[in-house]
């Protein structure tokens, strides 16, 4: 949760919202007002469940719609959306699409698991190597080589 207070009186630039179930149409009409009262420059809004985004910019002490979505570049934050029927992609200002939620827990786990089978790897070498350093020491021995 934002405040503004807690902020120094600094409205955000740009909000997304992401509707839920238990957003009503007369709390969002609330909302906008508030943004567009206190002069927020871009303001989103997504629903994930009919996979449609809305935004609109500021123009004068206004928030206008924006009329095609799909492709737009925020101006202030440089990313681009694309809506396709499947989902929302957003990509950033160097052309990368963010990942969702599923797909950096996928690339974290696949990190995870690389950064096992590496240490894994050195442990393994550590062993053999153990193991090499404990042959020539008895070799060493054997022939009658004292050290420490």
């Amino acid at each position: 949760m934002y405040r503004t207070w807690e902020e120094g009186n600094i409205v955000p630039q740009v909000v997304f919202e992401i509707l839920s179930p238990g957003n009503t149409p007369a709390e969002m009409k609330k909302k906008f007002q508030f943004y567009e009262r206190y002069g927020v420059e871009e303001y989103y809004l997504y629903d994930p469940d009919n996979i449609t985004l809305e935004g609109w910019i500021r123009s004068g002490d206004r928030l206008r719609p924006i009329e095609d979505m799909s492709g737009w570049i925020s101006p202030t934050l440089r990313i681009r959306f694309e809506l396709q029927e499947d989902d929302l992609y957003i990509f950033g200002p160097d052309g990368q699409k963010f990942l969702s939620p599923v797909e950096l827990d996928r690339k974290y786990q696949a990190e995870l698991q690389l950064e096992r089978q590496k240490t894994e790897a050195e442990r393994q070498h550590a062993e053999v190597e153990r193991q090499r350093a404990e042959k020539l020491a008895a070799k060493l021995r054997e022939l009658g080589i004292e050290f420490e």
